[in-house]
């Protein structure tokens, strides 16, 4: 059965990867590690990150293109549309890609790439990390943004049903072309102490970027009520952003520098040693299709308080989690709820839950279900495509129409001042090792 599965060469995009961290990086990361394990060839093309720049390999070999682009506003890189047409079309004819999946919304290089990947024939797929409102000017703009680059995409996938919903009516994209496939956790890092805490101090443990998004000016409101009604309670801040400064105003106000601690941005490589000192992980968020975070702090069996918003209500059992609403009373009411469930918390039992919930494996293999459907779809000409373009609107379908033309004309010119037969092809790792152990 594992001989007959078929093998893909896909090249995953976007502009957030290592060395920064976050959801997306994450995911990313361990999706392409598992595909590997899986026989799959996978190469990863990113912006330079100060002086990471060119091609790097790691764990297991995998593939890393910086390119020399730098970033232009919060990780993105400038839009310029068609002149990262020429090192996206070598990276894919010297990888011999079948498959671009692009990820994040937000990601500039990520739309670039999968307009020039269909214009070069490749097949397609697009993962939407986040979730996105209708009424404001920038939610505006990137919706239109997602409906140009899914106008002409196989399939797309979602992290969440509350994500597939948001990306389906901001796109327009038929929704029996997109799939659900859940984020993960590395169950083998996010392990529990080895002895359970006391629970004559409580412990709530915030870890996330100090931005508006996650709710940092709700942590300003609620913090100094929790620290006034539970004596007995402090908190661990982990996490830089903006909103940082906000919340050490708050403490120095209120005079808790002895009840919250503030550790600024913390290593991907320490968030566990962070959790394991706490009991209860709390998550602020305004917006958010999935949330990562939730999940490391679950395997690491702390009982979660989290804002109602998005896809979180879908990542975890009632047992294991207390919901509010994103507002200060809510919030105090679902912390005091989670202090009074903490006696029949077992941080092994949930770890063990967690095991058996979710894997990137099994991630893995769904995401392989969507490129076998992917590669059975059909190729469509540039004429067949125009169309999928015109109906995104009266005046941007035009618009839409003129950018993707203008892309193959310089797609052909390329072609024929640079053909792909000029191109070396890069040998595969996997090949060249088979080879070594052959001698």
């Amino acid at each position: 059965m594992e001989e007959s599965r078929r093998k893909h060469r896909i090249l995953m995009v976007s502009d957030f990867f290592y060395p920064n961290f976050g959801g997306v990086e994450s995911h990313i990361y361990y999706l392409s590690q598992c595909l590997l394990k899986r026989g799959h060839k996978v190469v990863i093309m990113s912006h330079a990150y100060g002086n990471r720049t060119g091609v790097r390999y790691i764990t297991n070999n995998l593939k890393v293109y910086y390119i020399p682009w730098r970033p232009f506003l919060m990780q993105n890189t400038l839009p310029t549309f068609y002149l990262t047409l020429p090192i996206i079309r070598t990276i894919l004819i010297r990888e011999k890609i079948s498959i671009v999946h692009g990820h994040q919304a937000f990601s500039t290089l990520c739309h670039e790439s999968l307009m020039h990947a269909r214009t070069m024939g490749c097949k397609v797929v697009f993962t939407d990390h986040s979730l996105y409102g209708f009424a404001d000017p920038g939610s505006i703009h990137m919706n239109k943004i997602l409906q140009f680059t899914l106008a002409d995409i196989d399939h797309a996938i979602c992290v969440s049903h509350t994500s597939k919903e948001n990306t389906v009516l901001r796109s327009g994209i038929k929704p029996e072309t997109v799939f659900v496939v859940p984020n993960a956790v590395d169950t083998a890092m996010f392990t529990p102490a080895p002895t359970q805490l006391a629970r004559d101090e409580v412990v709530i443990v915030v870890i996330s970027r100090l931005v508006y998004r996650k709710g940092a000016d709700l942590l300003v409101e609620v913090i100094p009520e929790v620290c006034r009604l539970f004596p007995h309670v402090r908190f661990i801040i982990g996490g830089d952003g903006p909103k940082r400064v906000r919340l050490e105003e708050m403490r120095e106000k209120f005079s808790l520098q002895d009840r919250v601690e503030m550790l600024g941005a913390v290593p991907h490589s320490q968030v566990r040693s962070v959790l394991i000192s706490g009991h209860i992980f709390l998550n602020s968020s305004l917006t958010e299709a999935f949330c990562i975070a939730i999940l490391e702090a679950a395997s690491c069996g702390l009982l979660t308080v989290s804002t109602r918003v998005g896809g979180v209500p879908e990542v975890l059992p009632e047992d294991m989690i207390v919901l509010a609403e994103p507002a200060p009373q809510d919030m105090l009411r679902a912390i005091e709820q989670a202090i009074d469930m903490l006696p029949n918390i077992d941080p092994q039992i949930m770890h063990s839950r967690m095991k058996s919930y979710y894997s990137w494996h099994d991630v893995a293999k769904r995401t392989e279900i969507v490129y076998d459907c992917v590669m059975d779809s059909s190729n469509k000409s540039i004429l067949e495509r125009l169309p999928r373009y015109l109906i995104c609107g009266a005046w941007a379908g035009k618009i839409f129409c003129l950018v993707m033309i203008v892309n193959f004309i310089l797609w052909r010119l390329l072609e024929f001042f640079q053909p792909a037969e000029s191109i070396e092809e890069v040998p595969d790792m996997a090949s060249m090792c088979n080879h070594e152990d052959d001698n």
